[in-house]
């Protein structure tokens, strides 16, 4: 087992990456292909990719391709693949950030039983809604469905023939499924659920060539695996994925609900936070614009009285609001691209803020730590984070948690070991920020700004909506 290596894939928001990472969690070959997400994607083209992906890798390193124990693939999840009997594909994936169900939602609601526990989790990013939207846009298409799959669910199907998913990923739907008859819809049109990580089955023979036999992991989502990947899947530890959206959340030992979070239980510990709809791809907004950005990394200072609401796509966690709209605050004459560039970092990091300090609220600890990881992850923007959030910030020695994170589940798998002895040993830390008294306390005043513009700026937002 010391000599053989995972297969790993990861599909995010702006690439899908593979690698082949052997047992001391050293990539050995890596092969990636850019993309760009919008409300809705080509499965099959995802498909593709992967195969692309373990052909490239296969030339890289044939020895280590030989070796190859596992495959594990994560994905970007709140996003639907519905599938006919024959797992293709009936209509485009709706992904993470389709907030077309808004026009369905007040009709939805109104099927819902009030007293139902899913109801309040019911916005226009939930399933759900999605399901309902697209029963209206493309009833024939989902009349066609057997199943409503995640992305990696879909891949995993190709690798193996088998319809499952996990009970991490297809949170939202499982509880939801009761639901499904309101609209038609029958409940079997959700998977099997096994739990992540969980073997699904070998992998089939000709689909990826020389890895007939080979397992292939249910996994979970993109960001359980990559919060794996940073160490920081153990209780009291918070974990932030800073990629083209970012993710916060807190781990716990038991359930807990928080204003505008999500609470999903994760194989033994509890998630408290969410995605939001924004992250490090604002500074490729304001690049786009012409701002020079410099390398997205300031020096660490004090906050700037400029305030940026990051709600550039409107928002999920922890408004779940389609409608929001970005801003700037407090411009001056004086002010200049630095400033600009600040004032959005610092802005996400105060977003940051307010979804960590309600999960810490609701948990009723604060977090020893905030593992950062994602294209946001470099140490003068963990600096800044960790003086907005008033927590040591954790930087990870790999670029690449989401597949380090596959295959510590992986291996765990394999050799039957918990997941905390596979990340004590391969989920090293390179580098912990640790927040400064004054910085900080400047940061606290500036959040309550950051909050009360928030609030102001909301029913302009719907007024321009």
């Amino acid at each position: 087992m010391l000599d053989s290596c995972v297969l790993a894939f990861d599909l995010g928001g702006s690439s899908l990456r593979a690698a082949l990472i052997r047992r001391d969690g050293t990539p050995l070959a890596r092969h990636d292909q850019k993309q760009r997400l919008g409300v809705e994607a080509d499965a099959e083209a995802w498909w593709r990719a992967v195969q692309a992906g373990a052909a490239a890798l296969r030339v890289q390193d044939a020895a280590a391709f030989a070796r190859i124990g596992a495959i594990a693939i994560s994905a970007v999840t709140r996003s639907l693949v519905p599938v006919d009997s024959a797992g293709r594909p009936t209509h485009p994936a709706l992904l993470f950030g389709d907030a077309r169900a808004a026009a369905v939602l007040p009709a939805l609601l109104a099927l819902l039983p009030a007293e139902h526990p899913e109801r309040p989790q019911v916005n226009a990013f939930h399933p759900l809604a999605r399901l309902a939207w697209l029963a209206q846009a493309a009833p024939a298409a989902l009349a066609r469905s057997a199943a409503i799959l995640e992305p990696k669910d879909f891949l995993n199907l190709r690798l193996t023939g088998r319809v499952a998913s996990d009970r991490i990923s297809a949170a939202r739907l499982a509880a939801s499924a009761a639901l499904l008859p309101r609209l038609g819809l029958a409940e079997s049109l959700l998977p099997p659920l096994l739990p992540p990580g969980a073997i699904l089955g070998p992998l089939l023979p000709g689909v990826l060539e020389g890895l007939a036999g080979v397992p292939v992991l249910v996994m979970a989502h993109d960001t359980w695996a990559a919060v794996a990947g940073l160490g920081a899947l153990r209780p009291g530890h918070a974990y932030c994925i800073s990629g083209t959206t970012e993710v916060l959340g807190l781990l716990a030992d038991a359930p807990a609900q928080a204003p505008g979070l999500l609470t999903v239980a994760w194989d033994g510990l509890h998630q408290i936070g969410g995605p939001s709809q924004h992250g490090a791809d604002a500074l490729a907004w304001l690049a786009g614009l012409g701002v020079e950005v410099g390398r997205g990394d300031p020096p660490p200072g004090d906050p700037i009285p400029l305030l940026f609401l990051p709600t550039l796509a409107g928002e999920r966690v922890p408004h779940w609001d389609p409608d929001r709209r970005g801003a700037f605050l407090g411009l001056r004459r004086d002010h200049g691209p630095a400033d600009l560039a600040r004032a959005v970092m610092q802005g996400i990091a105060f977003n940051n803020r307010t979804v960590l300090y309600r999960a810490e609220a609701a948990a009723g600890r604060q977090a020893v730590a905030v593992h950062l990881g994602g294209g946001g992850a470099t140490p003068g923007w963990a600096q800044l984070r960790a003086d907005v959030l008033g927590r040591p910030v954790v930087l990870s020695a790999t670029p690449e948690p989401g597949l380090l994170g596959a295959a510590i589940i992986a291996f765990a798998a394999l050799e039957g070991l918990p997941l905390a002895a596979l990340q004590d040993q391969l989920a090293r830390p390179a580098a912990q920020c640790v927040p400064d008294a004054a910085r900080h306390a400047l940061a606290t005043r500036l959040h309550a700004a950051f909050q009360a513009a928030e609030a102001a700026v909301a029913p302009i937002s719907h007024l321009l909506a």
